[in-house]
């Protein structure tokens, strides 16, 4: 049984469910309601810990925000799930309707702010652009509006956020960043055009995506494998060195060391990518 503690606004109310406090949205649902009243709970869209959401923050959103744009975020998020198969952050729900509701504002006054990650995350992160894209063509068809396809490079922004699972809250625009400076140095550095759109260009971009993640989350590959560091190194000693100067500017940018084994299998995939770029 949900029971009402206190009616923040007619869309946002504080209520107690087996002796735990949340914070419910749903449309109406806080109209003429008082402390001790209960809510039925099919008129519920959304149920956040009270502890993990900021009462003024959500109060002040749904104040501000049509609650349409719950609605359609709540479509996007599903959509995403469904697609990514997996859950994504409860947060996002708040954040991406703050961004939503004042990205149509902007398109519908003729404005628009570039994102200065966007061909990072059109090329690192297809999977979620692409559901970005089609959350653009379903914000056009429901506000009969124009978006610029960059747009879903922001959609984007908040999906890959959603799927942080570190417990740093990993900030996306330094983990972009990592990956463009060090597919950007495996590229100088092999010397000859590479071909974006192979399956072996796609298959070094996953293992570099991998890679940064364990970087962030403190947990590298570390199997203290020397006698396959050696004969790596003995096979494909242009990828190793490679992979080393990779090694070399992460200790230099980031003040961090990578184990051997990521340098390993570091080096693997860029031989692969060298051997059939030739």
């Amino acid at each position: 049984m949900i029971l009402v503690v206190k009616v923040l606004n007619s869309s946002v109310v504080l209520v107690e469910e087996e002796g735990i406090e949340k914070i419910v949205l749903g449309k109406g649902i806080g109209f003429g309601k008082k402390p001790g009243d209960t809510i039925d709970d099919e008129r519920v869209d959304k149920i956040f810990l009270e502890k993990n959401v900021k009462l003024a923050y959500i109060t002040d959103l749904a104040k501000e925000v049509p609650f349409q744009f719950f609605q359609i975020t709540k479509e996007i998020i599903t959509l995403a799930e469904n697609s990514l198969n997996r859950k994504l952050n409860n947060n996002i729900y708040l954040t991406l309707t703050d961004h939503i509701y004042f990205a149509v504002e902007r398109v519908k006054q003729g404005l628009f702010i570039p994102n200065k990650l966007y061909w990072e995350i059109k090329n690192y992160y297809p999977q979620e652009f692409n559901i970005a894209k089609q959350a653009i063509e379903l914000l056009n068809a429901r506000y009969n509006l124009t978006f610029p396809e960059e747009e879903a490079s922001n959609i984007a922004f908040h999906l890959i956020n959603a799927q942080t699972t570190t417990t740093q809250n990993l900030n996306t625009f330094q983990y972009a960043k990592m990956i463009n400076s060090i597919v950007n140095l495996v590229k100088y550095s092999v010397g000859v055009p590479i071909d974006t759109s192979s399956i072996h260009y796609t298959r070094f971009i996953t293992h570099i995506k991998f890679f940064v993640e364990r970087f962030y989350a403190n947990n590298q590959l570390q199997e203290d494998n020397n006698d396959l560091y050696e004969q790596i190194s003995s096979l494909y000693p242009y990828a190793m060195h490679i992979a080393e100067k990779v090694k070399q500017y992460i200790d230099q940018t980031y003040h961090s060391s990578i184990s051997d084994d990521e340098v390993v299998y570091l080096g693997i995939h860029i031989n692969r990518l060298i051997r059939n770029t030739k």
